[in-house]
């Protein structure tokens, strides 16, 4: 007997339809990102109220260019590309760096708060110029309780604090300098966790990796090099020297200093690094994209609040 095989099943040449509920899934997504779109509007709206953004300024319309009056009995200037091009001023050629006035050097000093005084609050912040004028020079009240003032280091005493400004305020105040500036430090991750601030780090130029740029033998096998060291062999000056502790103005003009020493290398390297648009990264200060999200704002926060957190429930559901 010659054993049949089963037929096989008829496939089906209909296109899959979506489910049903496939189009009230792509609205509702809708519905969320429009929401999203307009708390994020709401929150910049309220950081330029507040003074903590300013608004971009519209470019102003640029003047028609006016063609030079030619003498009388001589010809104008061809409108070929050859006349135009013989016409053309030379122009500067742009340096590799930032501008100077685009670039400044802070420095903080901490005291202790919390349990045992091991929490790092913010207690003097200086911040100075390229040329190395100071900008900024404050005493700072921390948030908390003083526990210790680390006078060794810091250099703070409980006198500096009869003059000291609220911490709120004072951050504020030094947010706007660094705001869209190349920042210069030694070990930045620190002053920007006492400042409760993240700088974008293609602006960041940490002087830890100075001994790397300059391929300092002795220097660079270490993880962390102290800035009293590097001023010592690569300045030749010493700082940081008493008892009474360190001064923020002369490690932030010593960290400068370091960072004009390597400035054409430094700056070759973050071009080529952050050439591509792609490759950079967004602006992480606190009027960004990334920080008007809802896990970083309070949901009875900002006008129209109560709205926003009604939509908010909306889209949860």
């Amino acid at each position: 007997m010659v054993s049949r095989e089963a037929p096989e099943p008829a496939q089906c040449l209909c296109p899959l339809l979506p489910g049903p509920n496939a189009k009230d899934v792509l609205r509702r997504k809708h519905k969320r990102k429009s929401r999203q779109h307009q708390r994020f509007l709401a929150r910049k709206a309220l950081l330029q109220e507040q003074g903590l953004q300013s608004s971009p300024p519209e470019p102003a319309p640029s003047p028609p260019p006016v063609p030079p009056e030619a003498p009388p009995g001589t010809e104008g200037p061809r409108a070929d590309s050859g006349g135009a091009r013989g016409h053309r001023k030379a122009s500067p050629r742009e340096p590799a760096g930032p501008w100077p006035s685009r670039c400044v050097a802070i420095d903080c000093e901490m005291v202790g708060t919390g349990p045992c005084g091991r929490v790092s609050e913010l207690a003097r912040c200086s911040v100075v110029s390229y040329h190395g004028d100071v900008l900024y020079d404050k005493y700072i009240r921390p948030e908390m309780p003083i526990v210790d003032y680390r006078t060794r280091w810091s250099g703070i005493t409980r006198q500096h604090m009869r003059q000291a400004i609220p911490f709120p305020a004072a951050q504020k105040e030094i947010l706007k300098l660094l705001k869209g500036k190349v920042v210069v430090g030694h070990a930045l991750h620190n002053d920007f966790k006492a400042l409760k601030y993240v700088h974008p780090r293609s602006q960041t130029r940490d002087t830890t990796y100075v001994p790397s740029l300059l391929s300092q033998p002795g220097l660079h096998t270490r993880a962390r090099v102290s800035l009293k060291e590097l001023a010592q062999q690569l300045l030749h000056k010493k700082i940081q020297v008493g008892r009474h502790g360190h001064s923020s103005v002369e490690d932030a003009v010593t960290a400068m200093e370091l960072y004009r020493l390597v400035e054409g290398p430094w700056e070759q390297e973050a071009s080529r690094l952050w050439a591509c648009p792609e490759d950079r990264e967004p602006d992480s200060s606190p009027d960004v994209e990334q920080y008007m999200q809802d896990q970083y704002w309070p949901e009875d926060l900002g006008p129209g609040a109560s709205g926003a957190q009604g939509q908010a429930q909306d889209g949860r559901a």
